[in-house]
């Protein structure tokens, strides 16, 4: 039987990803045709390209015409970057500014993932056009990669986004997942961040964004530039976890909040809250509430199978 492809092609980076994933699973049931890469996860579901690799980006890139391709591949976690300041430099700029010169080619619409970690920290919330101010390297790879994002393709999109949790493969693929042992480990106490100001956001919501940016964009080609999504509760460490434990019915009594800088580490901003008036007054966006997605993302991976049955039936 003849397959109805649909006609809008989207190309994503770093498909196999936390938010790859979700921004794949996005497009791929709302009438797109997607197509994921990865490279160390790739097969068999996704396209294994090295997007160091300029000439086989390329080759994927005219072979597919996409109409839009999604950038979610990076280098984001902060205290790999500091230990290897040279990869992820190469991913996190110079592959992004070699894919912005393809999109251009082919006349597709980019969407490079950023991260408020461009900022400070110290007068939030922040409007896209605030003067970014990165404070560890992981911030200013990816600051260096919106310039050359937009230098090679000044047609494409930024979207920065801050910390980010959904269904995860394992606990570590997420910084607000992976409390989810200290969480349910309740006989011995753990430390928790309570001084960096997080605002935990869904991939689901970032990839109904993305494809929302591709849509608006395919009507109204002056949809480009920087844009802000973020969750809008504003949490530190120490709350996400007290906030698992409540959706899970465990104990918090051993989690103990630590109000001091941490000291070990990529230095963090205080508070990088974003401002998402932009996206919101286009009518672009959607959250979901933190205790319903923390529940949905974390429910496979409870030591307890015994609180599944009173969390769910």
């Amino acid at each position: 039987e003849d397959v109805d492809v649909p006609s809008r092609r989207v190309l994503i980076t770093g498909a196999t990803g936390l938010l790859g994933r979700a921004v794949f699973k996005e497009f791929n049931e709302n009438n797109w045709n997607a197509v994921g890469c990865g490279y160390r996860r790739a097969q068999p579901r996704f396209e294994q390209i090295n997007l160091l690799d300029s000439t086989a980006v390329h080759d994927i890139i005219h072979d597919f015409q996409p109409h839009v391709i999604v950038h979610c591949a990076a280098e984001r976690r902060p205290d790999v970057v500091e230990s290897q300041p040279d990869a992820a430099s190469q991913l996190n700029v110079a592959a992004s500014g070699n894919l912005a010169k393809e999109a251009a080619g082919v006349g597709a619409f980019l969407i490079y993932i950023s991260t408020d970690y461009v900022f400070d920290g110290t007068s939030p919330p922040y409007k896209e056009t605030d003067v970014p101010n990165p404070l560890n390297l992981y911030g200013k790879t990816k600051l260096e990669g919106e310039k050359a994002v937009l230098e090679n393709n000044e047609d494409a999109a930024i979207l920065r986004i801050p910390i980010l949790y959904g269904e995860v493969e394992r606990l570590e693929e997420s910084a607000v997942t992976v409390m989810f042992d200290k969480v349910q480990f309740s006989n011995k106490s753990a430390n928790m961040d309570h001084w960096q100001q997080r605002f935990p956001t869904n991939v689901k919501d970032v990839a109904a964004v993305c494809r929302q940016l591709a849509e608006k964009r395919m009507l109204d080609p002056s949809v480009k530039g920087t844009f802000h999504w973020s969750g809008n509760e504003q949490m530190t460490k120490y709350e996400m976890a007290c906030a698992i434990a409540d959706a899970f019915n465990l104990p918090s009594s051993h989690l103990r909040p630590i109000t001091d800088c941490p000291v070990v580490g990529a230095l963090r901003p205080r508070n990088a809250q974003l401002d998402c008036s932009k996206l919101e007054m286009l009518g672009i966006g959607q959250r979901t509430p933190f205790r319903a997605g923390i529940k949905e993302s974390l429910w496979p991976f409870l030591v307890d199978k015994r609180w599944r049955q009173t969390v769910f039936h």
